[in-house]
């Protein structure tokens, strides 16, 4: 089971990456820690779009490092993902597993505490050293053991690793975890040479990147890079010549760049007005818009600990008040899914229930439910919206809820709207003391385990307390379901598919029940092409994989 505090300190650190994603320009801006100046000017690298078949990628991400044991942004992720293989991927435009450097999917013991993987033959890295089960032992023994910032992912699951054999690698886990091929499919779990990297805590190669992956890093800069096919890649071969990556400095330069031709290809992060002027030219035919499904959601935590939020039918009653369609109207400028459950619609477990029995902007249902809890105009039920400072969407979104409220309840609800800078509002969210955060979610890998566990779960913790120590806690709605937690087990060791997604049926219907969360939207994402581009396509981990991409 996954390190709760380990948990929330890099889920955290992550998040407060994206708590921009959807601001007032819905802009997704991943800050990153600075990296020394390479041996690579950057004046070197040609970036600029050509008939030599290579493709240029504009961004604003600009990667910390490429070492996949420490990469935990997206902007680096995106990298890596690009140069490497992992032993699960996902198909193209869905959050099915399928083998990569594994042949097969893996052979699950009863006890679900073995997993023995067939590995593929015939693989080289980029600097020829040949690829086998020993080698992908030392890979993910490296994301473990140099303990760099997704390194729990692993360390919190994973007994043990081993190549029983040239071609075949035997993983035990602590705990039964039926979503752990989809961890194996995160990208820093990738395979690197054991020739260009070493084993022990701290030792990371930032600069360089040896994989075994269709592209190989053939130049390095500040503000740009460049692939290079790799011409000994074991699977299908690119369909361009390589890929030049430009990282602008701002979305204004990006945005100007891609309309003037510099770049082919647009992706993370533009601003909501400079997406909608470019959606309005796509629909001329000046290029082309593609947008797809996100996995980033958006939530309201409703604190059971503090009053009038221990009142069931109060928090009912926020639930029938939020009305989704105007704020994707108004906020979120129609560049987001409305979501009606904590499991985003991007898996086929989600179930809209919270659309069936809350609906939108329901303010008669929600005076019902006040007045059962012994709530009036004269007695109102006065509850504070906590956001970090920095996002000014979840500032307009506290100030939407709050006028509904004040418009529509008849004073029976009252919502007063606070805010407390970034790194206090996530260090101080697990002590309690916000009655209500809004807050967003972005998930470390693709199964619907991720956006239950870390939310309903709870080690310890009674119905009197509430949630102590767990993920409840560290989320601040310190829900606690002994029922829940059983849920939580028990989908957690199901392999088969349709008796976990029963399961998962069971867990939506408790969070509808209980209401310990409110879920708001689910994002969506957009990458702009010029003509003459094609196969321009988004994985759903948010990655833009380069290899299909052609001039």
């Amino acid at each position: 089971m996954i390190t709760w505090y380990s948990l929330l300190m890099q889920r955290w650190g992550r998040m407060t990456k994206f708590l921009s994603l959807f601001c007032l320009c819905l802009l997704l801006v991943i800050s990153c820690t600075p990296r020394q100046q390479t041996n690579t000017p950057s004046s070197s690298i040609v970036n600029t779009p050509g008939g030599d078949g290579r493709i240029t990628i504009g961004t604003t991400e600009k990667p910390r490092t490429l070492d996949p044991a420490d990469a935990y942004e997206l902007g680096s992720l995106s990298l890596v993902f690009n140069m490497s293989d992992r032993l699960y991927t996902y198909e193209p435009g869905s959050t099915e597993i399928k083998p990569q450097l594994a042949t097969e999917l893996p052979k699950v013991s009863a006890d679900g505490l073995t997993y023995t993987i067939p590995i593929r033959k015939g693989v080289v890295f980029h600097d020829d050293t040949p690829f086998n089960a020993k080698t992908m032992e030392f890979s993910l023994k490296r994301f473990i053991e140099n303990k760099g910032k997704p390194s729990f992912l692993l360390s919190d699951t994973v007994a043990s690793v081993k190549a029983t054999g040239e071609y075949e690698l035997t993983i035990k886990l602590k705990k039964p975890f039926a979503a752990f091929p989809s961890l194996l499919a995160f990208s820093g779990v990738c395979a690197v040479s054991p020739k260009s990297y070493e084993i022990g805590a701290g030792k990371f190669q930032p600069n360089i990147f040896v994989g075994t992956g269709a592209y190989k890093l053939a130049k390095y800069g500040t503000d740009s890079l460049k692939f290079d096919v790799f011409d000994k890649y074991w699977g299908t071969k690119p369909e361009n010549k390589g890929v030049n990556v430009q990282i602008q400095t701002s979305a204004v330069n990006l945005f100007n760049a891609f309309k003037t031709g510099t770049i082919d290809v647009a992706y993370l992060s533009l601003q909501s007005d400079q997406i909608q002027s470019l959606e309005a030219s796509a629909k001329k035919g000046d290029w082309q818009a593609i947008t797809d499904q996100g996995s980033v959601v958006t939530y309201m935590t409703l604190n059971r600990n503090q009053k009038p939020l221990d009142k069931l039918e109060v928090r009912q009653a926020i639930a029938s008040l939020v009305d989704r369609k105007l704020l994707n109207d108004r906020v979120l400028l129609s560049q987001a899914d409305p979501l009606y459950s904590m499991i985003p619609t991007t898996f086929n477990v989600s179930q809209p229930l919270f659309k069936d029995k809350y609906g939108d902007g329901k303010f008669a249902e929600a005076k019902k439910s006040l007045v059962a809890a012994g709530f009036s105009k004269e007695n109102p039920a006065k509850v504070q919206i906590w956001y970090p400072a920095s996002s000014m969407t979840r500032s307009l979104v506290a100030q939407t809820l709050k006028s509904l409220a004040d418009t529509k309840m008849d004073g029976m609800l009252q919502f007063e709207v606070k805010t407390v800078e970034g790194a206090t509002f996530y260090k101080e969210i697990s002590k309690g003391l916000y009655p209500s955060t809004l807050t967003n979610w972005y998930p470390d890998f693709l199964d619907p385990d991720n956006y239950v566990q870390p939310f309903l779960a709870c080690a310890k913790g009674s119905v009197a307390k509430g949630c102590e120590e767990g993920g409840s806690q560290s989320q601040g709605s310190f829900y606690y379901s002994e029922a829940m937690n059983k849920l939580i087990d028990e989908q957690r060791k199901e392999q088969n598919p349709e008796a976990r997604k029963k399961i998962f049926a069971e867990i939506q219907n408790q969070v509808l029940t209980d209401v310990p969360y409110i879920p708001l939207w689910q994002t969506k994402d957009y990458v702009f092409a010029q003509k003459g581009i094609t196969n321009v396509n988004l994985d759903p981990t948010q990655n833009l994989p380069y290899k299909t991409i052609k001039k």
